[in-house]
């Protein structure tokens, strides 16, 4: 299942050419992770993963240049591939309906107080997989 969120354009976001600047999307897929890992967590009274992560990698493809608009960009978040210390978002970011930009990154369950990466908690991962695009081998086994 895939969680949706608007994010404004800012003019700031604009380029030298009058196109949202391409490093700008990174910004945009993190209001997403922290729109659906956070504020809907929250909703749901669950603690998303509130206890940290990091990126381990990004991948963007860019579909077709985006100019500023007051209208909001939807973005697209969905996760696949988790596993016991990693897991995986994907991105489709749509102007005014048009695919623009797919993208993903690679995150790390990390625990800041020991400055190590850690595993993700049962309840990380029964939340994680609410929002995969992927049945899980476990999850399919009814394990």
């Amino acid at each position: 299942m895939r969680f949706t969120v608007q994010v404004p354009m800012r003019w700031s976001d604009m380029d030298a050419y009058g196109h949202v600047n391409n490093v700008v999307y990174l910004q945009y897929f993190e209001m997403a992770r922290v729109a659906l890992f956070f504020e809907r967590a929250s909703l749901e009274e669950r603690t998303g993963l509130r206890r940290g992560t990091v990126v381990a990698a990004h991948e963007i493809a860019y579909k077709r240049p985006v100019v500023y608009s007051a209208r909001p960009l939807d973005v697209q978040i969905w996760v696949s591939g988790i596993r016991a210390a990693a897991f995986t978002c994907h991105y489709e970011v749509f102007d005014h309906e048009r695919l623009a930009v797919t993208g993903s990154t690679l995150l790390v369950p990390f625990d800041f107080t020991i400055d190590r990466p850690r595993r993700l908690s049962p309840d990380e991962k029964e939340f994680l997989l609410r929002w995969a695009d992927e049945p899980e081998p476990a999850a399919a086994a009814g394990e």
